[in-house]
C-alpha cells in the first residue's frame, strides 16, 4: 500500500486533482460553448474555402481531413487552448489547404510534387507484380476488392487501378 501512495506523496498530487467522472460545471459549460463556436467557425471556413478542402483526392487531403478533425476536439476537451487560437489554427491549416491545392492546379510541377499517379496494378486479368510489389499490394487485397464489386474471381477482362487516395478501382474491358 506504501508502495502505491508514495509516488503520489512526493509529488504533492492526489488522485482528487483528476477527477474521472466530474470536474465542474464550469468545464462542462467551457466544453459546450466551446464546442459550438469552434464547430460554427469550422463549417463557415469550409463553406468558404470550398468543396476541394475536404476532398480525398490523395494523401495531402486525407492529412487534412485527419487535422481538421484533430484539431476540432483539442480545442473542444483542452482547457489550455483559447478558443480563438483554435479557431485561427483551424484556418491555417484550411488556407494552407486551399493554398496547396490552387497551386497544384496552377502549376504542374507543384502538382507532381504532391500527387501520386494511379498504378495499373491488374491488366486483363493479370497480375502487375512488380507494380503491386511496389505499392504494397497483395493479391488478397486484390482478391478483397474484387468481391466488394460483386466478382467472385478475376476474368481475362477485369483490371484493378490502385487510384491516388488509395482505393482500389475493378473494371471490367468491354
Amino acid at each position: 500500500m506504501m508502495a502505491v501512495l508514495q509516488p503520489i506523496m512526493q509529488t504533492g498530487k492526489s488522485t482528487m486533482q483528476n477527477p474521472i467522472f466530474f470536474d465542474d460545471w464550469a468545464g462542462i459549460g467551457r466544453i459546450l460553448i466551446a464546442g459550438v463556436l469552434a464547430y460554427a467557425a469550422l463549417i463557415v471556413m469550409l463553406r468558404t474555402s470550398g468543396k476541394r478542402t475536404l476532398s480525398k483526392f490523395n494523401a495531402f487531403d486525407f492529412i487534412v481531413t485527419i487535422c481538421l478533425g484533430s484539431m476540432l476536439s483539442s480545442i473542444i476537451i483542452t482547457k489550455s487552448i483559447p478558443l480563438i487560437e483554435g479557431i485561427v489554427a483551424l484556418a491555417l491549416l484550411i488556407t494552407l489547404q486551399f493554398g496547396m491545392t490552387w497551386l497544384s492546379v496552377r502549376w504542374k510541377p507543384f502538382e507532381k510534387l504532391i500527387k501520386s499517379d494511379p498504378t495499373l496494378l491488374v491488366h486483363r486479368g493479370i497480375c502487375q507484380d512488380r507494380a503491386m510489389r511496389r505499392e504494397r499490394i497483395s493479391k488478397e487485397e486484390i482478391t478483397a476488392a474484387l468481391h466488394a464489386n460483386g466478382k467472385a474471381e478475376m476474368s481475362p477482362l477485369t483490371s484493378v487501378v490502385l487510384e491516388t487516395d488509395g482505393s482500389l478501382n475493378v473494371f471490367e474491358a468491354a
